[in-house]
């Protein structure tokens, strides 16, 4: 008996021994967790973490706009660059948009992804137009807004989802809202189309007008606004052999219809070849399908109207005028917009008090050094045969309009293209050559130049320029990146002297 009594107190000191190193195990247990993660009598606010993906640029703009945030749990930010935009940004943000550039007069249209990766990439925010944007793998940023750049993304993670968010928020709040297609407007301008003579024999044997723009319909309809100048007004049985008489067959708007253009200039000084009531006549068929004139009208007041552009937060004035071998107005009959002085004074002053970016498009005297059979580079340089009594040549005449106050000035006569240039605090481009004609026995009227101007957010960032070429079918094309690399080369060598 005394035996089990000191078994069941020995029992009872093991048990209680038990215990206590229980307790023991269970609270420095508790501690070691505490310690560890920082809770309890250890705890600490919650971080923000970076980890070695994450630039000192990165890294300060984050602590900058973070510093009085209360964090429970620590916030991790890594930094991902992709080549196109991702599907899925489950706690990841698009932070920048990294772009490869090059010089204004460089001819390189494309480069690359990974000659582009070694150059040195430069945000979005800060393209300009006077440096040049560059395609990447041919894609063309400004078109696209998914490929053809770089797009860093700033990924979170944390334990908590509610300091993840917090954190998120306030960087997503800092962070400059990318291009979207709703911020960002394409203006595409090109030059002649006149879709007579040649045009109409070969409608009058295929009897099929959607022919001659199905190779570039699908480039240009892309765009918010599609400019044309066209020289031709449209009648029955128009002629296809005279040569001095530019008319079109009225099915031949379906070229106008399938490219999608919706602003048609009438500077040009052959819309009333077909006579006065055929140039009202196809002036009202352009209102009846939504289409805008500008630089041209049934009325010399008509013609002076300039077009006023206020889409996705831009404001641009359009104004053309025709200072030519004929086709203009001065009274109650239809024709072009006369260029004066005093109207262009007048025109840019009221566009500049309206804060409007101006573009300017001339119908001037023509270089007609093209009618040769080889490639002649004479009418690359402004300072051709072009003229005009008592306003000098082109190049005198043209920057007299950025002194002015335009922004953008374009030749929309030239037959064949001309040199472009930066100059003072605008843009010139000299002649964009023929879009849409028959004069195919001459290498240099089958070219043309497309300009593309973008707007982001209402601020002028950049204009592409896309070479095109026609065959003897008169079928308008882009031109390959080579061949187009290689012609803006020889335009770019012709620019004017400083």
């Amino acid at each position: 008996m005394h035996e089990e009594v000191k078994d069941k107190a020995k029992l009872r000191t093991h048990l209680t021994i038990l215990g206590l190193v229980l307790t023991i195990t269970a609270i420095v247990t508790v501690i070691s967790i505490q310690f560890f993660t920082r809770t309890g009598a250890f705890r600490r606010d919650g971080q923000i973490v970076f980890d070695d993906s994450m630039t000192e640029v990165d890294r300060n703009f984050i602590n900058n706009i973070c510093d009085n945030i209360s964090l429970s749990r620590d916030v991790t930010i890594s930094a991902i660059t992709s080549s196109t935009t991702i599907e899925d940004t489950t706690n990841s943000l698009l932070y920048d948009i990294l772009i490869a550039t090059t010089n204004f007069y460089d001819p390189t249209i494309s480069v690359s992804e990974a000659d582009a990766a070694k150059m040195d990439l430069i945000s979005i925010r800060d393209l300009t137009p006077d440096i040049k944007l560059l395609a990447i793998d041919n894609n063309y940023y400004l078109q696209t807004l998914n490929s053809g750049a770089f797009f860093k993304y700033f990924h979170f993670e944390s334990q908590s989802r509610s300091d993840l968010q917090k954190v998120l928020k306030v960087v997503a709040a800092n962070t400059a809202v990318p291009p979207t297609q709703d911020t960002i407007l394409s203006f595409a301008q090109t030059g002649v189309t006149a879709l007579a003579r040649g045009i109409n024999a070969r409608y009058n044997t295929t009897k099929d007008a959607s022919a001659f723009a199905s190779k570039l319909s699908p480039f240009l309809g892309q765009f918010d606004l599609i400019h044309t100048s066209n020289e031709s007004s449209f009648i029955k049985d128009a002629p296809s052999a005279n040569a001095s008489v530019i008319c079109s067959e009225p099915d031949l708007i379906d070229v106008i219809t399938d490219i999608g253009f919706n602003i048609i200039e009438l500077t040009g000084n052959h819309n009333q070849d077909c006579g006065d009531q055929a140039a009202k006549d196809t002036i009202d068929l352009y209102e009846s399908l939504g289409i805008a004139v500008v630089g041209g009208g049934k009325t010399a007041a008509d013609a002076a109207d300039p077009l006023i552009i206020q889409q996705k937060y831009s404001s641009i004035t359009l104004l053309a005028y025709n200072l030519s071998t004929g086709g203009y107005t001065l009274d109650g009959t239809p024709g072009a917009n006369f260029y004066t002085e005093a109207k262009a004074k007048a025109d840019i002053e009221a566009a500049k008090e309206r804060g409007d970016f101006i573009i300017v498009d001339v119908q001037f005297n023509e270089c007609s050094e093209y009618v040769n059979t080889s490639e002649d580079t004479a009418c690359d340089y402004a300072d051709s045969a072009a003229a005009y009594p008592g306003f000098g040549n082109q190049i005198t005449f043209f920057r007299h309009l950025i002194d002015l106050g335009a922004n953008i000035v374009i030749g929309t006569s030239a037959h064949q293209p001309q040199t472009y240039e930066l100059y003072g605090n605008g843009t010139i481009y000299y002649g964009l050559g023929n879009l849409f004609f028959d004069q195919s026995e001459w290498p240099g009227t089958t070219r043309s130049l497309i300009l593309i101007h973008y707007f982001y957010a209402g601020k002028y960032i950049q204009t592409q320029i896309a070479p095109t070429v026609y065959n003897d079918t008169y079928q308008t094309q882009l031109m390959e990146v080579k061949n187009a690399e290689q012609f803006l080369k020889r335009l770019i060598a012709a620019r004017p002297k400083k």
